[in-house]
């Protein structure tokens, strides 16, 4: 049999380690991955192999050549361009139409026993069979479902943690039949998981999984390199280290000088000819290259040292990699997590911050302080995209240079020459940064429509008018302090995570597009946005009856942008409207949960003295709202939601309403009752968006506030929820208290429970086991239904380390009962 050993990627998330050399050559104390690879392919009687290649193609042929040293019998297929996982292989497929053969990744360190993967393939008549593992994270990697015969039965590639119900995930390890060569067209950019497999799984094809035992890494991070080091020299992995144990854990490659005053506690390893000086101390998963020679003083710990490297004398390394070629002088200190690139100066008593990146031949003076990465940098996290757009503190974590280069990076991703709507809140924060970010687009060949101060929907609308994408800046709601940057698509609605991780790619590898000078973008300052805002509105939401009913409401704008565009509504719609807190006031550009609710309180009490209809109260921004009823009584937004899916199903009669799985089934009851069925969605706002943008869709809403009108656009927007509740309740001539009281009372509560970052993918696996027999759902987490219809609901927060349980029952006391069974479990693997 024979192997394929794909070494083709670039490796961008490991830069600048990969900015000068291909990410199978990266060097595992001190062995490339890919030649751990090959060593192992080797001792499992696999030494026919070939290995394609594209990214830096050249230098992994010149460093393994034909294999020869290895004892192995190395071929090459080159891809001209990327061709994916399976495309690349198909490119091989003259050396591999004649025999099963095993593909493996040229950049994850593994010691799985590939002659019992290759023994259950055979054994299972497979046309392919997965090699599976268990991992405590599984976001990064494509989880698989098996049945009792190991039989796969569903792939999901990179999930959400909304998507996460398993921990058994995808090594990117195979046996396959030659057969499979005829569902990949070649010269295509085709994928094993998302092309391949789901096809061959649709026809019922023989796909088995084989959950490995034994170690797995994919070293795909910074993170997951340091850690790869560290599980070499403690024994975790089953490889071959070149050297002498001279102590226990510590590892001396041949020819190496070690002076006997240096302090050495393992484990760790000293390269091939390297020089350690008295007063050195080396801690424990230190890792020195070949030739790397370490100056009387210097203090290593959890440090990965490339070939080559001068260390000087009082240098202090922590949890840092420093690449090949690279002269680190005297007295520098550099932190955990900052990476060197290969061939730079680092000058005498610098310090380099934790998290820094320095790119391959930059020069660091001396005593410089570095706290941001040079020429390109991350922003010192793994992704920049929160649950709404890019968050933080205002000039802490959110500066005038992030805003700068994401704006730099988001103009990248477009065709130059495109048009990008921003807006902003009525913050001097928004109004600072945003004028900053338009600067950065105009210099990326973008023209920029500034919209100044508008309430959100209004600036969703204007983008989705001739515009390419649309940002818009305001402060996040509840927390003074800090700001939100949105993005949009084309159409006014968040940017889609596919779209959000295009944008972190560019901004993580800075590779900015600038203009020529003849180029830069216009900036055009469109009028009448709230006038025409309005028009639209009132044109594609029925308000008939609304003048007949002589309607009065109260309505708050809290301060917020909100305030600018009544007007230009209220005017037009035919009610009789007492507005309150119109004005803008900068000071306060959001508010906390007690500020809101002693403001819905005073909403109540004018509702109730006026006699009107009904209160509205929008969010700053104009994106959420409130109701009060008519006798002055605040309804919550959950139950909000009801009242006016009921008015709407009724009126309407069919069709579908769009609504996020965290919704009280009673939900479904109104529906059906008026001849309409929901459509479930994830908690995410785009892909509740999507689904009320689908024909036949005639309402959708979030229960936290958020309102779609899909007659008028597909995102969430307050005026429009309000303009729309005006019509109906006209026409049906009916109060809110009155359409309340008729809707069943719901029984569903909320409960959030620590669990570790680690320990998420092992709490999914957990609950789905758990579940046995029962009914799930998996739309968004996991949802487990009982026989008797209560049911439970576990998803994983994406940001924080919270796993939430939502769960709904006949009663309170049935709905307790089934949060504190589902906490044990969620408690219990969390552990």
């Amino acid at each position: 049999m024979k192997a394929v050993v794909m070494a083709g990627g670039e490796g961008t998330r490991l830069r600048p380690m990969t900015s000068s050399m291909p990410k199978p050559l990266l060097p595992v104390v001190n062995r490339p991955i890919m030649e751990h690879v090959l060593r192992l392919l080797k001792r499992h009687g696999l030494s026919d192999t070939v290995v394609t290649v594209q990214f830096l193609a050249s230098l992994v042929k010149n460093y393994f050549g034909d294999g020869e040293e290895l004892g192995m019998h190395l071929t090459y297929a080159n891809e001209e361009v990327p061709l994916g996982t399976a495309g690349s292989v198909k490119n091989a497929e003259d050396a591999l139409k004649d025999d099963s053969f095993l593909v493996i990744s040229g950049d994850a360190l593994t010691d799985f026993d590939l002659s019992e993967l290759i023994a259950f393939h055979r054994e299972k008549g497979a046309l392919v069979t997965v090699c599976l593992t268990r991992v405590p994270n599984p976001l990064e990697f494509g989880i698989t479902i098996t049945d009792d015969e190991g039989r796969v039965e569903r792939f999901l590639e990179k999930p959400t943690w909304g998507q996460v119900f398993s921990d058994t995930v995808n090594t990117g390890i195979y046996v396959m039949e030659p057969e499979v060569f005829s569902y990949v067209a070649a010269g295509e950019s085709v994928d094993w998981s998302s092309d391949v497999f789901p096809q061959l799984l649709k026809e019922g094809k023989p796909v088995y999984g084989y959950i490995a035992e034994g170690y797995w890494e994919d070293v795909g991070t910074h993170e997951s390199y340091l850690k790869a080091q560290a599980d070499v020299l403690e024994g975790k992995v089953d490889v071959e280290l070149d050297g002498f144990e001279i102590s226990p854990g510590v590892w001396v490659a041949e020819g190496a000088e070690v002076d006997p005053e240096a302090v050495l506690r393992g484990p760790l390893y000293v390269g091939d000819y390297a020089k350690v000086e008295a007063g050195v101390e080396l801690r424990e998963h230190t890792v020195l290259g070949s030739n790397v020679v370490v100056k009387r003083g210097a203090f290593l710990h959890k440090a990965v040292v490339h070939d080559n490297v001068y260390v000087g004398p009082q240098c202090n390394l922590r949890g840092c990699v420093i690449g090949k070629n690279t002269d680190v002088m005297r007295a520098a200190r550099i932190d955990e997590g900052a990476v060197i690139g290969d061939e730079c100066l680092i000058g005498e008593e610098s310090l380099l911050a934790g998290n820094v990146r320095v790119y391959p031949f930059k020069t660091i003076e001396a005593g410089a302080v570095v706290n941001t990465s040079v020429i390109w940098e991350s922003r010192g996290q793994e992704h920049l995209f929160g649950v709404r757009g890019v968050s933080g503190i205002l000039n802490v974590e959110i500066t005038p240079e992030l805003a700068v280069r994401l704006a730099g990076a988001y103009a990248t991703t477009l065709k130059k020459g495109a048009t990008v709507t921003i807006a902003r809140d009525h913050s001097r924060g928004a109004r600072a940064l945003k004028r900053a970010m338009i600067s950065a687009l105009q210099t990326s060949a973008i023209d920029v429509r500034d919209l100044e101060n508008v309430p959100m929907p209004v600036a969703r609308q204007n983008t989705a008018r001739g515009s390419a994408g649309g940002i818009f800046l305001r402060t996040t709601p509840g927390v003074a302090d800090s700001l939100d940057i949105l993005f949009f698509d084309e159409t006014g609605a968040d940017l889609s995570q596919g779209g959000q991780r295009k944008l972190d790619r560019v901004y993580a590898r800075q590779e900015f597009r600038r203009a020529f000078p003849g180029e830069i973008g216009d900036l055009l300052h469109p009028s009448s946005v709230f006038d025409s805002y309005a028009r639209n509105l009132l044109r594609a939401v029925d308000t008939s009856g609304v003048r007949e009913a002589g309607l009065k409401v109260v309505v708050d704008a809290a301060h917020g942008s909100a305030g600018l565009v009544l007007p230009s509504i209220l005017g037009r719609l035919g009610v009789e409207a007492l507005t309150v807190d119109s004005g803008l006031d900068e000071a306060r550009p959001t508010e906390d949960a007690d500020e809101r609710r002693a403001a819905l309180a005073r909403l109540g009490e004018l509702v109730a003295s006026s006699r009107a209809a009904f209160g509205v109260r929008f969010d700053p921004v104009g994106e959420r709202v409130s109701f009060v009823d008519e006798l002055g009584r605040v309804i919550q937004d959950d139950r909000a939601l009801l009242v006016l899916l009921d008015l709407v199903a009724a009126e309407r009669r069919s069709g579908q309403v769009a609504l996020p799985v965290t919704t009280t089934r009673i939900a479904e009851q109104v529906a059906a009752y008026h001849g309409t069925q929901v459509t479930w969605t994830t908690t995410s706002p785009d892909d509740l968006a999507k689904a009320a943008a689908g024909e036949g869709t005639v309402f959708g809403g979030d229960g936290r506030g958020g309102y779609v009108v899909p007659e008028f656009s597909g995102v969430l927007d307050g005026p429009a929820a309000f303009v729309r509740l005006v019509g109906l309740v006209a026409r049906t001539q009916l109060t809110l208290s009155q359409i309340d009281a008729r809707i069943p009372q719901a029984h569903i509560q909320r409960r959030d429970i620590a669990t570790p970052w680690a320990a998420k993918g092992m709490v999914m696996r957990s609950v789905v086991e758990a579940a046995g027999n029962r009914k799930l759902d998996t739309t968004d987490g996991v949802r487990v239904v009982e026989a008797d219809g209560r049911w439970t609901l576990v998803l994983p927060d994406p940001a924080e380390a919270v796993t939430h349980l939502w769960a709904e029952g006949p009663d309170d006391q049935a709905t307790e009962q089934l949060l504190d069974e589902w906490a044990a479990v969620v408690d219990g693997a969390g552990r």
